[in-house]
């Protein structure tokens, strides 16, 4: 069971508050996920995401406010709502001194499901994310085996809601990419999927919508594009300079090129700076700092990413 067909929103969160003491984890958040997106919330370690799941998944209880999951509410409906969602937490749950294959059909079973389709299913899961046949116990795993294991146990009752907190933490490039296949597979067969992480890269690959979180609250919400686009330019120049003044020399220079809107200051010497035109303002930008400044530290020149969204919107870079 998932969500019913004639509705379009999935999740309605409204003005949802957690408090820790005098700390609010989470302060009003309000957001709506369709049926059948892939909704990336994206922020930093302590920015309130696993909090943030952590009530929707109904483990933990709201201070204030409240969220629907089809229609049924995270404050007293519970019961209704763990039927319809699987959950990757953050940290590995499993049983230490069993195998993968072990791990996998007691929770099936947990679920109702009899024993053969049990082991059908555990085997075809394990297959895709390479971990199947290892017959060792579980604690003996390496953390990508771990992390790729606990997705499989969260994922075997087939739910069509998915909670998916940071599912390739700790992978190495070819494992993450095994497990953004399975993502996608997932999301082409219709399910809701709530993604939670700090990668920019990871939300911008796999999201059809993302949500930037920080102390607790939404900062920044719409298509990776959207965001892209209106936080940020289609490029970016970053440029570190040896001396200080220098930062302020190039400032003065950038004010003269009409294509250049804004600029964030990182650190003492660094100058991030959006713009439109490509290569032709590039060079531009180039002729403006050789001008008044003979040499600079270092220089990068790239397409406008989510990492430069974030810190256009905050000051700071993702994992600062």
């Amino acid at each position: 069971m998932g969500c019913k067909k004639k509705i379009s929103i999935c999740i309605e969160i409204q003005n949802l508050v957690k408090k820790f003491k005098d700390v609010k984890a989470v302060n009003g958040i309000s957001l709506n996920i369709k049926e059948g997106e892939l909704f990336g919330l994206l922020g930093p370690n302590g920015a309130g995401k696993t909090t943030l799941i952590r009530m929707l998944t109904t483990t933990l209880t709201p201070s204030s406010g409240d969220a629907k999951i089809n229609k049924f509410s995270i404050k007293t409906q519970k019961n209704e709502i763990v039927k319809l969602i699987g959950v990757c937490p953050q940290d590995n749950v499993f049983y230490n001194e069993l195998t993968a294959e072990e791990n996998v059909i007691f929770v099936a079973q947990m679920h109702g499901i009899p024993l053969q389709e049990s082991k059908e299913r555990t085997n075809a899961m394990l297959q895709k994310l390479g971990i199947a046949g290892k017959k060792r116990w579980a604690k003996k795993f390496s953390g990508g085996m771990k992390k790729r294991l606990n997705l499989v146990m969260s994922l075997i009752h087939e739910p069509k809601i998915l909670f998916l907190d940071e599912p390739t933490a700790g992978l190495d490039p070819q494992a993450r990419r095994i497990v953004w296949d399975f993502i996608r597979e997932l999301k082409g067969k219709g399910n809701t999927i709530l993604l939670l992480t700090h990668d920019m890269l990871e939300a911008d690959a796999l999201s059809d919508h993302i949500a930037i979180i920080d102390n607790g609250e939404i900062i920044a919400n719409g298509t990776p594009a959207e965001l892209k686009d209106e936080h940020g330019g289609e490029n970016v120049l970053e440029i570190s300079f040896y001396k200080e003044a220098d930062v302020a020399i190039m400032k003065n220079q950038l004010k003269e090129l009409s294509f250049v809107q804004n600029w964030k200051e990182f650190g003492e010497r660094t100058l991030l700076i959006p713009f439109k035109g490509g290569m032709k303002n590039y060079l531009k930008i180039l002729q403006k700092m050789s001008e008044k400044i003979i040499d600079v530290e270092n220089m990068k020149f790239r397409q406008n990413s989510l990492e430069d969204v974030f810190l256009n919107l905050t000051g700071r870079r993702l994992r600062d």
